[in-house]
């Protein structure tokens, strides 16, 4: 019916504009949700003929497998697909439109081209905003009992061990452990050093182990070495066995998987950033991409949906075919052009914030160069 009357009624379109934007925007989020959804299935099913053993195996229970597993499982595949997804569904729904001449009846009826583009910004919109809560707030909640149920039913072990970590624990006050193993909570070839402004080091301790008391929740060292340089120039040097320390540093702490930051909300990764960058953390960039991350690919989407009207807003010989492949070759140049830049921001090349906003800044020209040239 509003097919017919775009087609044979263009006298009713401008006075008309929110059918067109109902029309266009039900089609959009239709047209991703059902995708997304399909796709979901399609992996899910995939995922359960793989891991089925290790399920009859462990003796997972079914409610488990739904509820734990795979319901925590579908907010992280969503976000995950939500760009490469919001460029398919421009394509597709686009690409008909254009083959249908549906988009010629509204140009030709008075409409504008940047006036035609509003229904798609405001979905694009409303999915940006949508991976925006998913990344930064939901799925830290949901993907602890994914990876809980992961570790207990699925044959996946953590990193146990950790090697060369320094951190400053508060001003002058540095930390080094050679390695540190998260099972017993226990640090080898450790080293704590004091300096002070204008006289240098001033307190030093090595020991051989480093070792988390589970009941009296302290630290304590073994065989370990202290020198303490007084004011007058003379030394202090104590030696022994074992000696119980006060670090203001938890077990946990120890563990630097990059990964971990994964279970942060928006605001816990902030503060968990500060609180890295006073320790000296090696970790810090890694950390910082991911922060950009988080906004940088909601982000994409409105990018890729602007692409995506630009590119098949015309009618080719190709039809939809021919659209959707251009889309899928831009979408992995794109990603692929993050995951290049991304590594160069992990090993401290180039700045975090640089390196992850780098490729939606191309993108994002490439989108304004395509618009400009697109049929009016």
């Amino acid at each position: 019916m509003i097919k017919n009357r775009l087609k044979n009624s263009l006298s009713a379109l401008i006075p008309n504009f929110r059918i067109i934007d109902r029309y266009i925007i039900r089609k959009f989020l239709g047209t991703f949700f059902y995708a997304i959804v399909l796709l979901a299935v399609v992996i899910i099913i995939f995922d359960i003929s793989e891991k089925i053993d290790d399920f009859i195996q462990k003796q997972a229970t079914l409610k488990s497998i739904i509820f734990d597993y795979y319901l925590n499982f579908l907010p992280f595949f969503i976000n995950k697909f939500t760009a490469l997804f919001t460029f398919i569904s421009v394509i597709f729904f686009t690409s008909k439109m254009a083959s249908n001449t549906e988009i010629i009846a509204i140009l030709n009826g008075g409409v504008s081209f940047k006036r035609f583009l509003r229904p798609y910004l405001l979905a694009a919109l409303v999915l940006s905003l949508f991976s925006f809560m998913l990344t930064n707030f939901v799925i830290p909640k949901t993907i602890h009992k994914m990876v809980d149920f992961e570790a207990k039913y699925v044959k996946k072990q953590n990193p146990t061990n950790f090697i060369n970590i320094h951190m400053q624990l508060e001003p002058g006050t540095y930390i080094y452990v050679e390695s540190f193993n998260s099972q017993n909570k226990t640090g080898y070839k450790f080293s704590q050093e004091k300096l002070e402004k204008g006289k240098g080091l001033v307190y030093k301790l090595t020991s051989d182990a480093l070792v988390w008391d589970t009941l009296k929740r302290k630290w304590s060292v073994n065989t370990y070495y202290e020198r303490k340089l007084l004011a007058n120039g003379s030394e202090i040097i104590k030696k022994g066995p074992t000696k119980d320390i006060a670090l203001n540093v938890k077990p946990e702490e120890f563990n630097i998987d990059a990964d971990n930051v994964m279970y942060m909300n928006f605001f816990e990764l902030r503060k968990f950033i500060q609180k890295e960058k006073l320790k000296g953390s090696s970790q810090v960039n890694r950390y910082l991409v991911e922060m950009h991350q988080r906004f940088a690919f909601p982000f994409a989407g409105l990018i890729l949906t602007l692409i995506g009207v630009a590119l098949s807003s015309r009618k080719v010989r190709g039809g939809t075919g021919l659209n959707l492949g251009f889309g899928i070759a831009i979408t992995f140049t794109y990603i692929l052009f993050l995951q290049v830049t991304t590594v160069f921001a992990r090993f401290g090349e180039v700045p975090p914030a640089l390196a992850v906003w780098t490729p939606n800044i191309v993108f994002g020209i490439v989108a304004l160069i395509l618009l400009w040239k697109a049929p009016k």
